[in-house]
């Protein structure tokens, strides 16, 4: 049956037409606040940091993903069908995404751009080039591929609203606690838990880029800078869709003092269309595909809940 790849589809949907609500009463932004107050380090003493930051976020998780769980276990179907969409698309963050990299590029154009991008970045920004500035922002656009898209429709694809639900709690404990400052042991779990969470999105999102350049006769430089590049960025996931696409269209990111992923063959003013067409396209050939498997299997949540 569809109806889940019904959902998905009608939650893009909702996504393209609604974007993020900006209310202090919006779900992510009540668990933003959770995080913030139960995330502060000096609530704890050094040694019990770590302990604590491992239970709050299994709480934290949980308390956010439950009320998905139990909508989806006994919400009547017209009333499933009609809100589930919306409660996907509280999970996952396309228009967002691209309307605050559209912020950073309206600011270059008018001599800003610095505190937009600080909103996409954790770097310091006062000392960045109109270039670099760019580089922060489809950095984070390519990054956020995995984390605001992909990674939520994968979760609700194999695991549904629940799935998706807990996976956006991690990705949003990470964002706010899993830094190598004062955070560090409070959020330790919850970025080693996002990390986790990823792996396999990461790895899906690089291998439908590597298709989409082949079919656009750029595989080969794609697949050089991944073999090169990927491994320059911490972590083991944000690498690799970061270096398919800086190969995939010519250009490269650039984090000063850090690193450069990518050959400048071409400014990432004169990239940023071919950007955004990579990003928008594999949204597309990632939501066909996991469409496809949710109606071949009717999803393994769905399965057990609706017997389809």
């Amino acid at each position: 049956m569809a109806l889940p790849a019904l959902i998905l589809l009608l939650s893009l949907v909702a996504d393209r037409v609604f974007g993020d609500p900006q209310s202090r009463l919006h779900p992510v932004a009540l668990l933003g606040r959770l995080i913030g107050f139960w995330g502060r380090p000096g609530l704890y003493p050094a040694y019990l940091q770590r302990i604590s930051g491992i239970i709050l976020a299994l709480f934290t998780a949980l308390l956010f993903s439950v009320p998905f769980y139990l909508f989806e276990r006994y919400a009547p179907f017209l009333i499933f069908l009609i809100i589930a969409p919306f409660l996907l698309k509280i999970c996952l963050a396309w228009r967002c995404l691209e309307e605050h990299v559209k912020k950073v590029e309206d600011a270059l154009l008018s001599g800003g751009g610095r505190k937009e991008v600080q909103m996409l970045v954790s770097r310091d920004t006062e000392s960045l080039t109109g270039e670099e500035i760019l580089s922060g922002a489809y950095e984070s656009m390519a990054e956020n591929l995995v984390d605001s898209v992909i990674s939520p429709l994968f979760y609700f694809t194999f695991f549904g609203l629940f799935g998706s639900a807990f996976y956006r709690a991690f990705n949003t404990m990470d964002a706010m606690l899993g830094y190598k400052d004062e955070r560090i042991r409070i959020g330790w779990f919850s970025a080693r838990t996002d990390d986790i969470l990823n792996y396999i999105p990461a790895r899906f999102t690089g291998l439908v880029l590597l298709i989409y350049f082949a079919l656009k006769g750029k595989s080969g430089s794609a697949w050089k800078v991944f073999l090169s590049d990927r491994k320059k960025r911490a972590g083991f996931n944000g690498g690799i869709p970061i270096s398919i696409i800086a190969g995939g269209v010519g250009t490269a990111f650039v984090k000063p003092g850090v690193y450069v992923i990518g050959n400048k063959n071409r400014s990432l003013f004169d990239a940023a269309p071919d950007i955004l067409s990579a990003f928008r396209w594999v949204v597309f050939i990632s939501s066909v595909i996991f469409g496809l498997i949710l109606i071949l299997s009717g999803g393994i949540i769905f399965g057990l809940i609706y017997g389809i």
